[in-house]
């Protein structure tokens, strides 16, 4: 065997030798996977849960309308009918329909509690509509009812629906730049385990380069080594992360948002990804910065 071929096989078992398999970097590496994974599945969770809570939102108000009736007692029952009337003859609207006492205690209900007597207040009279997937002209509606019923007032939920989407999407944002702070924190973390590791095994790297050792070589065994451990890390904590979510109180139209929290069908599959990201995001951080490292180190 020629000397050419001993100085190149040697290095290898002492250059995996050079990051300790335990220790402070080996834990700090673990830890900080696991922490920022299981904080990237609830990240996640929020940004699909705000996601599913617009479209929820945009398909229950935009197929739908109000239209509100404030008329003297003598008169509500026939501004009423007139608006009935209309609105069955107005283009884009599937259903219209007077709404009954009974339902009118419901909805005030929550806010007046079961007791209301409705009979002695002056309460308008609300009719809903449905519409149909063409919608409506709101605004020729509107002008269509101030001619036949002054006091009907058509409310289509635009108000309501365009704040609500926003903030949803706000919070969907918000999710995503944790995702991405969460994933700068994890290079962060391993760049200074392995610039730790580096550190304190400079005079074993110094002896590796006598014997032929070359830089490249050197810095696969770290990243190695530290690609498997964010790999491994991250996926206890997307494991802890995901036994928490499932922990959570099942979604409830009472509960709105806070119980809705969490994944839907196929959207369970998504946490899996974070792993495998954690260990690319671990490889090229642990790379650039074995490379640097070992360029200062002579």
């Amino acid at each position: 065997m020629s000397a050419r071929q001993v100085t190149f096989r040697q290095p290898k078992p002492a250059a995996r030798r050079v990051v300790p398999p335990s220790g402070f970097t080996a834990r700090l590496t673990l830890f900080s996977a696991a922490a920022m994974a299981f904080l990237a599945v609830f990240a996640l969770a929020l940004s699909m849960a705000t996601g599913r809570l617009a479209s929820r939102w945009n398909d229950e108000l935009a197929r739908s309308a109000t239209v509100r009736i404030s008329a003297p007692a003598g008169q509500m029952a026939a501004q009423t009918a007139a608006v009935l009337e209309v609105l069955n003859a107005t283009p884009g609207v599937a259903s219209a329909r007077a709404l009954s006492a009974e339902e009118m205690q419901a909805l005030l209900g929550p806010w007046f509690g079961p007791d209301l007597p409705l009979a002695s207040l002056p309460l308008p009279q609300l009719v809903e509509i449905v519409e149909s997937a063409a919608g409506i002209d709101a605004e020729g509606l509107r002008l269509h009812l101030a001619a036949e019923a002054p006091g009907a007032v058509l409310d289509d939920h635009a108000r309501w629906r365009r704040p609500l989407i926003e903030a949803a999407a706000r919070l969907r944002f918000l999710g995503m730049v944790s995702l991405a702070l969460i994933a700068v924190t994890t290079a962060a973390m391993i760049v200074l385990a392995a610039q730790a590791a580096l550190a304190a095994n400079g005079q074993v790297i110094r002896v590796l380069r006598l014997v032929g050792a070359r830089d490249q070589f050197i810095a696969r065994a770290f990243v190695r080594r530290f690609t498997l451990r964010a790999l491994v890390g991250a996926a206890l904590g997307t494991a802890a992360g995901l036994g928490a979510i499932a922990a959570l109180p099942a979604a409830d139209s009472a509960g709105g948002f806070l119980t809705g929290l969490g994944f839907s069908g196929a959207q369970w599959l998504a946490p899996f990804a974070i792993p495998p990201l954690a260990a690319l995001v671990a490889w090229a951080a642990t790379r650039a910065a074995a490379l640097t490292m070992l360029r200062g180190i002579r």
